[in-house]
């Protein structure tokens, strides 16, 4: 049964496999699965760790899901939207003390919202192995020079790296992107809304304007003079000619209390 997302089906067992050895499971886990699909890789996780529990939004695969796997105890069908869900409300004291993976194809068009939402969670996991647009993997794990507000929206939580390629010859039906695995791991902890709040809102002004200096953009943003902006610059030990994409997050974090 097609589904009425226009999701496109992983379909090579080999892809399955490394996914899964990338996740480096054990009988112990708790696995969160977001749209699981037709359940091929659910199946697969569900014969090596303790529970797979699978959120999927699409009535017509909720079905097929729920009759493939009737008889497993070890697999929990969830419908729904995993963007609205209370993770810490649907697991018991067992789980919430063990702590839990997400191992998922995730939806492309909404990729960045699910990343975010488990990586600002209140109780987020243990560590993210996530299928994804190729682009947006390489975007993701970007290096200084290449940042962006969405790299640096992960890295500020989490170290992020891509793990491998997979052609768009491995679904069906065959998208029209290649995709790549990726590992979020060493997620922080209880971040306050206050500091992140701030961190994003020097990141954003940074990144106003993308073919406009650092210095440029924090005078224009903090409407101050650029003589001042270039002066916090060079406090924090970086160049008045950078650009907001040339930065890490350390050097972010010394702008922090300058602004």
């Amino acid at each position: 049964m097609p589904s009425k997302l226009g999701q496109n089906f992983l379909n090579n067992k080999n892809v399955i496999r490394q996914i899964i050895e990338s996740a480096d499971l054990n009988a112990d886990d708790f696995v969160l699965e977001v749209g699981p699909g037709k359940g091929i890789l659910t199946e697969e996780l569900a014969k090596v760790c303790k529970r797979v529990m699978s959120v999927e939004i699409d009535k017509n695969l909720i079905s097929v899901l729920r009759n493939k796997f009737e008889n497993n105890e070890k697999v929990e069908i969830l419908e729904g939207d995993i963007l609205e869900m209370n993770i810490e409300g649907i697991m018991n004291n067992k789980l919430r003390a063990n702590g839990y993976k997400v191992v998922a194809n995730i939806p492309y068009y909404i990729t960045s919202p699910i990343v975010r939402f488990f990586l600002e969670n209140e109780f987020p996991p243990k560590e993210m192995i996530l299928m994804v647009q190729k682009e947006v993997a390489q975007r993701i794990t970007a290096k200084p020079g290449n940042h962006s507000i969405l790299s640096l929206s992960v890295q500020y939580y989490a170290n992020p790296d891509l793990l491998f390629f997979v052609d768009k010859s491995n679904f069906d039906p065959i998208p029209e992107v290649d995709s790549a695995v990726i590992k979020i791991s060493s997620i922080k902890h209880n971040v306050s809304s206050i500091e992140r709040d701030n961190f994003f809102r020097v990141v954003r002004a940074g990144f106003c304007a993308k073919r406009k200096t650092l210095s440029n953009n924090l005078a224009n943003s903090f409407h101050i003079d650029k003589k001042e902006a270039t002066e916090k610059l060079k406090a924090a030990g970086i160049l008045p000619t950078a650009r907001a994409q040339e930065l890490d997050i350390e050097d972010w974090k010394k702008l922090l209390v300058l602004f």
